[in-house]
């Protein structure tokens, strides 16, 4: 038949666990073989007409060399493809697609020019025949065959990653949020109660002849209790972005596919999930799904398709796991993406060796998330292992509203998904605001301590606010007014402030405005005898001081003074020791003290510092700046000092984590359902963070 079939277009195979091997004939039908005939078969001597796509695992009979002639590395790599070119020279499949992406058909070995190549532009022929090569990057290398789905491969093999149609331009293929959402806001409700508000001056009286500035005023806020119901509880959109790169490969891969199971088996079917795997460049392995029984089984099969290779583009995938959730028809009460990486982007020019500035991390984040008031999606991030670059992915995080979990042990990752999704899974509170206004009209407010929450007061000082956002079930916050008190010469009683709370409840999607009481202290004419110190406000003091203390010293290791970093950790230890809340043996300043502690024995040399110790401060601050949990390193001596700031929600997604065994079946074959049991014990100490208040 005149020119090339379109079979013969598509005769770059699969890359399974063996290599398909299609020499060219004159009898070549216009119409691909049936699925069942295209059956792996090994060359013998491959002819110079011949190219096709194979996997290293078996070698190369033909080639000249063992190496490959771009990268001179061994072709016997794991799971790394080989193409073999019509001049029988062989080399790696993501580093010929590179060389020749610009449409270059000369032979790097023999300078023979090749007919094909692996990679074209669209419009070529190929694009014709069903493969659109620009529009993969090199180490998504697999050729897609028309027509053959995911499912019709046979179940023992190793579907490639990017066995798929192409993606299209616009995410809006989102499936239907479920009705019962609907059903749920106009009947039950989610949480029992509303937000909880507490406020504490600092004292209770001050003389009327003396002024006392920096006057603390602390207002502390509670979420409800869930009732944790699949029915009730608030249904999510969640986006989880995967690195895996060649550094993946082997055992990270493996606990993060079981880690990626667990959450899968732990949404319901109002909840939605989509999955963005990158590497070199980033792929949506599917849109925002429901999990019901089906989408669970469907994304388990995606997810265990996972291959490590290339390097680590995460700007690209955060750009498009942002475009996932902007493109959607249809949203889910909260929305949230969670980002795990081992490694350092190598696509984005973020270096000061590249730029000559100071490294702007925010690069790395999507326009469309940094702006809050326009779109809020937090972006959870983890650290993983010890080559992370944890100031990007703690920038991430803070500039998106999100967390920075530093995962040290391989065997802690899926708990420490399980605490974030325990998390995310209870959230009862949304849109939190709190103003605050000055009743007595001399007084101004001097500051608002809110960690990284956005604040705001007013030109004259009289008003301000605190935008929290949401909350997960019980979760408590603490924030700090400072006033400065005149001197009061007339009456007994002095109003200083009044609070006011206003937030919605994301089932219902009816708003509650909350308002207490005035805040008042006494003005007597002496307080001797009569001063009542709050504990509950020297506490959060302290908490502050640490997290001032932890920045100092994070600032001055990133200079190279380990010294003054050291010496800033145990002044501020010190301090703690002789607090108010100190002496009255208050576990959240015990908790501080042995975190202080922990961070300066990861500050004893640079070494530790590069390699653990800038991660674990980092997490920390986090984990203070929002006053939420993190997963934090892998030490177990603090825990059973402490009280974390996990909730309820956490601890039983943790225990869950470290207890729950996945069901043997095709799509979830390469989950291991008894992987990190034995560790147990030390994976649930891992998950500890910041020490939250002890009860009132």
């Amino acid at each position: 038949m005149g020119g090339e079939s379109k079979w013969r277009k598509m005769k770059l195979a699969l890359g399974l666990n063996t290599c398909l091997y299609l020499p060219k004939t004159d009898g070549d039908d216009e119409s691909p073989p049936r699925t069942s005939d295209v059956s792996p078969r090994m060359p013998t001597t491959p002819t110079p007409s011949s190219s096709g796509l194979q996997l290293s695992k078996y070698g190369h009979k033909s080639s000249p060399k063992r190496t490959c002639a771009i990268c001179l590395m061994t072709m016997k790599s794991n799971g790394h493809a080989i193409f073999t070119a019509e001049c029988s020279h062989s080399f790696h499949f993501h580093c010929i697609t590179s060389n020749v992406k610009h449409g270059n058909r000369v032979c790097p070995v023999c300078r023979a020019r090749w007919k094909e190549i692996p990679f074209e532009k669209s419009g070529s022929s190929r694009v014709k025949s069903g493969i659109n090569s620009a529009s993969w990057s090199q180490q998504d290398s697999w050729m897609i065959l028309q027509g053959i789905r995911p499912q019709q491969m046979p179940s023992n093999r190793h579907v490639p990653l990017l066995f798929q149609a192409p993606e299209p331009p616009i995410f809006d293929d989102d499936e239907l949020v479920n009705q019962k959402v609907e059903e749920i806001s106009s009947g039950n409700t989610n949480s029992n109660g509303g937000v909880e508000m507490k406020t504490y001056p600092e004292v209770s009286a001050v003389e009327r002849s003396a002024h006392f500035d920096n006057f603390g005023i602390l207002i502390n806020l509670k979420a409800p209790v869930t009732k944790g119901n699949l029915n009730t509880r608030t249904p999510i959109d969640l986006v989880t972005v995967l690195d895996i790169s060649g550094s993946m490969t082997g055992t990270k891969i493996a606990l993060l596919k079981q880690a990626m199971g667990f959450v899968v088996q732990n949404l319901g079917p109002l909840d939605r999930l989509s999955v963005i795997a990158f590497s070199s460049s980033a792929r949506r392995l599917f849109p925002l799904r429901r999990m019901t029984e089906v989408g669970k089984q469907e994304s388990l099969q995606m997810i265990n398709s996972l291959v490590a290779n290339g390097g680590t583009n995460i700007a690209e995938a955060l750009k498009k796991g942002a475009k996932v959730m902007t493109d959607r028809k249809f949203k889910n009460p909260v929305s949230s993406m969670i980002l795990l990486s081992d490694g350092q982007d190598t696509y984005t020019s973020i270096s000061p060796r590249k730029t000559g500035l100071k490294p702007y991390y925010q690069t790395l984040l999507p326009p469309s998330v940094g702006k809050k008031d326009d779109f809020h999606l937090p972006i959870h991030t983890f650290g993983f292992g010890m080559d992370h670059d944890a100031v990007a992915m703690h920038s991430i995080s803070e500039n998106s509203g999100g967390m920075f979990s530093f995962i040290e042990a391989e065997n802690v990752i899926q708990d420490a998904f399980a605490q974030c999704i325990g998390g995310l899974l209870s959230v009862v509170v949304q849109e939190l605001r709190v103003e605050v206004e000055c009743i007595h009209p001399v007084l101004q407010l001097g500051s608002i301590k809110a960690g990284s929450y956005n604040v705001g007061i007013d030109d004259n000082g009289r008003s301000g606010f605190i935008e929290v956002g949401d909350l997960y079930a019980e979760e408590e916050r603490d924030f700090l007014v400072v006033i400065d008190i005149p001197v009061e010469e007339s009456g007994n009683d002095m109003p200083l402030v009044k609070f006011r709370v206003i937030h919605k409840d994301p089932i219902k999607k009816t708003t509650t405005v909350l308002g207490t009481e005035d805040v008042i202290i006494s003005r007597p004419e002496t307080t001797a005898g009569k001063q009542i110190v709050s504990v509950e406000l020297d506490r959060q003091r302290n908490r502050l001081r640490a997290a001032s203390a932890i920045a100092e010293a994070r600032a001055a290791a990133e200079r190279g003074d380990l010294a003054a970093a050291t010496l800033l950790l145990e002044d501020c230890r010190k301090k703690l020791a002789e607090s108010v809340s100190a002496r009255v043996g208050d576990r959240l300043c015990t908790g501080l003290v042995a975190e202080l502690r922990e961070m300066k024995e990861r500050m004893a040399s640079r070494r530790v510092y590069e390699s653990s110790g800038r991660a674990y401060v980092l997490s920390g601050l986090s984990s203070h700046s929002w006053q939420r949990a993190t997963a934090r390193g892998d030490s177990t001596d603090l825990t059973s000092e402490i009280t974390s700031y996990q909730t309820q929600s956490m601890v039983d997604m943790v225990s869950l984590s470290q207890t729950m065994c996945f069901s043997r079946s095709p799509s979830t074959s390469m989950i291991n359902p008894t992987a990190g049991q034995s560790n147990n014990k030390k994976s649930l100490r891992s998950i500890h963070s910041f020490p939250a208040p002890q009860p009132r």
